[in-house]
């Protein structure tokens, strides 16, 4: 499809973000010692009785956020905490969900930030992987750590917002106030450096169990004025936050973008169409950070009246298709849309500024050396490079399907250009590919596929390997299917994703063989044990025999593009969430998801 041609306008307005976005970073260089935290500290000075985070229930100051954070860090001295010491935090979206972070990296110590989907086996894998000795937990959520207690001897236990038990005799909260808020002494503590990891944040990758991605201070600091210049945020902006807080969008980008220019951050749960525009025009917000699901799902939404009464004049996300881009933007009269593309560990980074339907992002051609991105060749089967005779990657031309790698250099002074790795060093070092255009080179792997045109906009297309999208979240089949495989009566089983009309990314599909021990009553309330709401699979299918490799691979090939509808007589069960049980997926229902009409999933 021919692209829409941009106006003068919009080049200007592109323009001025990447102008921003640079102008901004400049407090590096100015100040290369610079932290999140230390520059808060100065922010706070000046904006000290404004609104920064604010929910329904709690509005903190940036002078109150600076007095809790600096409480925290009083609090983790008093506690013994060192530089170095990693703390999970396992709490739902709030203003002291920023306050505890921000007083525990400031005094050196890592958080992991856990995410409150992840249950059972792969929440004890994710504290394991951070070897953390203590996890922050909300008194809401300390039920889901009682069953892998066993699992984790030593674990201590700090219960935020609620009273301490039998279990966990220790809290954080309630004593805060027995700590200073006056700033930090240099005998207190060592100020962290830039190179210093501050946060742990999970990703899925393209294979495996969650992993925990190194995030260093820099890196928080460098995305935080990244995007407030390319968002042009002033103090008078205030952004509409519903994404989870241990994610990097919503909880770093979103709220250090903010902050970082004395701007105010409207905090929710969750998302929810609903109640969405009552939100945004009753807090008067001005940006809306996003994911493309959440636009669609507004999009789909019934008419709200509040809608024509926004002050919106941005909205700033990933993952949103050219045909909802088109739909929302004119349905609801959003002045701006921001795209981009960014891992939480890796170094490729684009930026949609011009505002391109369907495009994640271009380079301009005077930041090309800024940003070394690469498309190469990639089996479609095994997803590995393609590589010529003399054993060198092959890349793309316009127009041609490849995977996106961004050049390693180990004399980069951008944080955001670097890969810290993960805590599994096995893990890490699969994600650098050698050999790429030169014997020496080193290179990132995103695990992604994506196209460039002959404009230079890149498009995303899809995940190689074995991780799909859904519901704005990163699915691992190799969770999935260890999950299924633990059900009674399960034999084999291949996990993957599968694109249904009107939804974006892919919904999860099981394929299973079984033998009489199985009962497909019981295996929703067994898969919401052990998976996330956004992991469980939407699709079961029941085959006789799932083929394999010689090497003992599982070939998902043939199952994905025989998706819900396989021609052979093998049965397929949709899970129905209004009836809360898997329902035959018969003819009728199957020409009602291809028809695009089944939106309950």
């Amino acid at each position: 499809m021919q692209a829409t041609k941009l106006t003068e306008p919009s080049r200007k307005l592109a323009l001025k973000s990447w102008v921003g976005a640079l102008d901004a970073v400049k407090l590096m260089e100015a100040q290369p010692h610079a932290t999140f935290p230390s520059v808060l500290e100065g922010i706070a000075e000046t904006f000290a009785d404004k609104i920064c985070l604010f929910d329904a229930e709690t509005h903190l100051t940036y002078g109150e956020l600076m007095l809790r954070a600096r409480q925290v860090s009083r609090w983790a001295l008093a506690e013994g905490f060192v530089p170095g010491t990693t703390i999970c935090l396992l709490m739902p979206n709030c203003p002291d969900y920023v306050a505890i972070w921000l007083g525990l990296t400031q005094i050196g110590c890592v958080v992991a930030l856990l995410n409150t989907n992840v249950v059972g086996d792969a929440l004890a894998g994710c504290i394991e992987a951070a070897a953390a000795e203590h996890v922050i937990v909300a008194a809401a959520l300390q039920p889901v750590l009682s069953p892998i207690a066993a699992r984790l001897p030593g674990l201590r236990l700090w219960i935020a917002g609620g009273p301490a038990t039998a279990a966990a005799p220790d809290r954080i909260g309630f004593d805060l106030t027995a700590f200073s808020g006056t700033a930090l002494t240099d005998s207190e503590v060592r100020p962290p450096v830039p190179g210093d990891i501050a946060l742990l944040i999970y990703t899925s990758g393209t294979t495996g169990l969650p992993k925990a991605a190194k995030v260093t201070h820099g890196r928080i600091l460098e995305w935080s004025l990244w995007f407030a210049g390319m968002m042009d945020v002033t103090p008078d902006d205030r952004l509409y936050d519903c994404l989870p807080l241990y994610h990097s969008t919503g909880g770093i980008v979103a709220i250090g973008a903010m902050l970082i220019r004395g701007a105010s951050v409207c905090i929710r749960a969750r998302f929810s169409a609903r109640s969405f525009w009552e939100d945004i025009t009753a807090n008067d917000c001005t940006i809306f950070q996003y994911i493309g699901e959440l636009c669609r799902y507004l999009l789909a939404a019934p008419h709200d009246p509040r809608a024509g009464a926004h002050r919106l004049r941005l909205a700033c996300g990933n993952g949103l298709q050219a045909s909802v881009w088109q739909a929302f933007q004119q349905r609801f009269a959003i002045p701006r849309i921001l795209e981009f593309y960014a891992a939480t560990e890796g170094n490729v980074s684009l930026y949609n500024a011009e505002g391109r339907p369907g495009a994640i992002g271009r380079i301009p051609a005077f930041l090309a050396h800024n940003f070394p991105i690469a498309l190469i060749a990639c089996d479609p089967q095994t997803g590995e490079p393609v590589r010529d005779k003399a054993g060198l990657c092959i890349a793309c031309g316009p127009d041609e399907i490849g995977e996106a790698l961004g050049r390693l250099s180990d004399d980069s002074a951008a944080p955001a250009r670097q890969f810290n790795g993960y805590t599994d060093s096995v893990a890490s070092a699969r994600k650098i590919l050698r050999g790429v255009f030169d014997p020496h080179d080193r290179w990132f792997r995103t695990g992604d596929l994506m196209r460039r045109d002959a404009a230079g906009y890149y498009y995303f297309i899809d995940r190689i390997g074995d991780t799909f999208r859904w519901k704005g979240e990163n699915v691992s089949t190799t969770e999935v299917a260890g999950v299924l495989g633990r059900y009674p009566g399960v034999t084999g089983v291949a996990v993957y994703g599968v694109l249904v009309p009107g939804h974006e990314g892919r919904a999860g599909m099981a394929a299973m063989t079984i033998d009489g021990g199985f009962d497909l009553s019981g295996l929703h309330e067994h898969l919401a044990a052990g998976l996330p709401a956004y992991a469980r699979p939407v699709f079961i299918r029941i085959c006789q025999t799932l083929d394999i490799t010689g090497t003992f691979k599982l070939q998902k090939q043939q199952l994905i593009s025989e998706s819900y509808a396989p021609p052979a007589a093998d049965p397929v069960w949709l899970y129905d969430r209004r009836q809360g049980a898997f329902i035959a997926c018969d003819a009728q229902l199957r020409q009602s998801i291809a028809a695009g009409k089944l939106s309950n999933l």
